[in-house]
């Protein structure tokens, strides 16, 4: 099951939840404030790699 970020549109509150995917965009509780005016955020998903040095071998993008 994948984790969402979330955010309480109320309180401010950021939070994740191990969610279905299919149930991503459904209504959320904030665990803060018990708010249902909360609203999933995009993440980016973040991966490391290390080679046999020790040294990250991960590509860096530059955009713009």
């Amino acid at each position: 099951m994948p984790m969402f970020e979330y955010i309480c549109k109320d309180c401010g509150n950021r939070f994740e939840e191990l969610r279905k995917a299919n149930e991503a965009d459904l209504p959320l509780e904030c665990p803060r404030c018990k708010s249902k005016n909360t609203k999933k955020l995009i993440s980016l998903f973040g991966t490391s790699f290390s080679s046999t040095n020790g040294v990250s071998s991960s590509p860096v993008r530059k955009f713009g």
